[in-house]
């Protein structure tokens, strides 16, 4: 499983950083990583996608998310990343990540983001 953290209680216009790192155990590289994504869920809702980055390095946000949120990656550090500045309460979710190959998809466990208006 990735270990996703950086989720925490912030105030509305805020900025967090969440990560999501693969163990050696789970990829030794990224080499075999299409796509990674991060994906919320708030209560009582569905699982939707925030952001993607793809091996190109192209990248696509969801429309709520557009000019707030930066999806990156470090190869070296087998670590992707989610800038959420200008933070609103409807952004409160878990939120989780995943990597794609080729043969498996792999998820973090979820860290919780909570805004305060």
């Amino acid at each position: 499983q990735l270990q996703a953290s950086g989720g925490g209680l912030v105030q509305a216009g805020g900025s967090l950083r969440l990560s999501c790192a693969s163990p050696r155990r789970i990829l030794s590289t990224m080499w075999s990583i299409n796509e990674m994504y991060w994906y919320r869920q708030a209560p009582g809702k569905p699982r939707e996608s925030v952001a993607t980055i793809f091996r190109s390095g192209d990248t696509n946000y969801d429309d709520s998310v557009k000019g707030r949120f930066t999806i990156s990656r470090n190869n070296a550090k087998k670590t992707l990343y989610l800038q959420m500045n200008n933070l609103k309460p409807e952004d409160t979710a878990v939120y989780y990540c995943m990597w794609r190959s080729d043969r498996n998809d792999y998820w973090g466990q979820g860290t919780l983001v909570t805004v305060s208006s």
